[in-house]
């Protein structure tokens, strides 16, 4: 799948300073908004922000902020349609899942990411009635509403300093893509069929883990991803306990936000100059902001942190052992060029396969 580049300081020297007043002015709307899952709304914004490169451009938020209400809308309405169903329902989602893993491997881009975790989100907060299916789907209209104000803000207030606009350019990692979106389709349906038995919708974040690391096709990029996950949460965790364990010196909304902007203002710099991967660090800023609403609302934070810990560890690397495992069963990957290569392995910290 195809990963964002580190930006370029000499393109984007705010970068950093960007970030954090994207993650404070969608704290800010939160008290505005008051919606039912605040930590949507803190994360959509500054997730959507953080893989942004060079020169803002519109065309690509916009379009980021529709496709997000169009699979919101449509997932609500097949969850609904057809969850009194559960046969039908399971192979409805594991079809969606294929779709979705099929067209990053067809394609190298990301658009299918949004898919999947859409899938796996409704499927299983429909598993809770038609009104958390409904609200779901509120709370991410609500926080693109957010994103579609805050983005272009930030940005028209910390512009880049290049006028460029950055194009992506995915590479398709070559092979049997059905074989390959098989597998991955069957791994994610397996823990969702987890998640429906035995676990709340809270701990949704295992499903969304291993999804994320499932969309790279080999071996070496799936453990270095599942890897750099568990990085990404660990230092998302870290700041979230550092914000709230700060904030009631002085509970007030100035000093709330100023802690989140220095919070992203940290993961920005360490996302332009740390010498490690750069999308740890990019990962971070979103679950931070997930964590530090949630924990401002209902949640506790030191229960939050040890379950998205754990629910990283087990679901990133159960899925990256078992598509790992029939990977090398299928051989499907055997079949890609010798050009090929994948996204994650790209970066220079990623060892090459052997």
């Amino acid at each position: 799948m195809y990963v964002p580049p580190r930006p370029s300081p000499e393109d984007d020297p705010h970068y950093a300073i960007r970030l954090g007043l994207t993650g404070a002015l969608s704290v800010a709307a939160i008290p505005l908004m008051e919606p039912n899952m605040p930590t949507i709304m803190a994360a959509l914004p500054a997730g959507l922000i953080a893989a942004q490169r060079k020169a803002f451009n519109p065309v690509l938020v916009i379009a980021a902020v529709v496709a997000v209400c169009i699979l919101a809308t449509l997932m609500a309405w097949v969850v609904n349609l057809l969850q009194p169903l559960p046969v039908i329902y399971a192979g409805a989602m594991w079809l969606v899942y294929f779709l979705g893993f099929g067209m990053i491997l067809r394609t190298g881009a990301a658009p299918g990411m949004l898919l999947v975790i859409m899938a796996v989100l409704f499927s299983v907060v429909g598993m809770n009635g038609s009104a958390a299916v409904a609200m779901m789907r509120a709370e991410f209209f609500s926080a693109s509403l957010v994103g579609l104000v805050v983005i272009p803000l930030a940005y028209a207030l910390v512009p880049a300093r290049t006028r460029q606009i950055h194009v992506a350019e995915p590479v398709p990692p070559g092979g049997d893509a059905v074989v390959g979106a098989a597998i991955r389709a069957s791994v994610l349906m397996a823990l969702t069929f987890w998640l429906y038995a035995v676990m709340p919708p809270s701990d949704i974040m295992l499903a969304i883990m291993a999804a994320m690391v499932l969309v790279f096709p080999t071996r070496q990029a799936v453990f270095f991803e599942a890897g750099q996950r568990m990085r990404a949460t660990l230092y998302g965790s870290a700041l979230a306990v550092a914000v709230v364990a700060v904030y009631p010196l002085s509970p007030k909304l100035p000093i709330l936000l100023g802690l989140v902007f220095l919070a992203g203002l940290w993961v920005g710099t360490k996302v332009l100059y740390d010498p490690r991967p750069h999308m740890a660090y990019q990962n971070a800023y979103p679950a931070a902001m997930a964590l530090i609403a949630g924990a401002l609302s209902t949640q506790d934070l030191g229960q939050a942190v040890l379950s998205r810990v754990l629910l990283t560890l087990v679901g990133a690397f159960t899925a990256a052992y078992a598509v790992a495992l029939l990977d090398s069963v299928t051989g499907w990957r055997e079949r890609a060029g010798r050009g090929m290569q994948d996204g994650a392995a790209g970066d220079p910290a990623a060892p090459p396969e052997a």
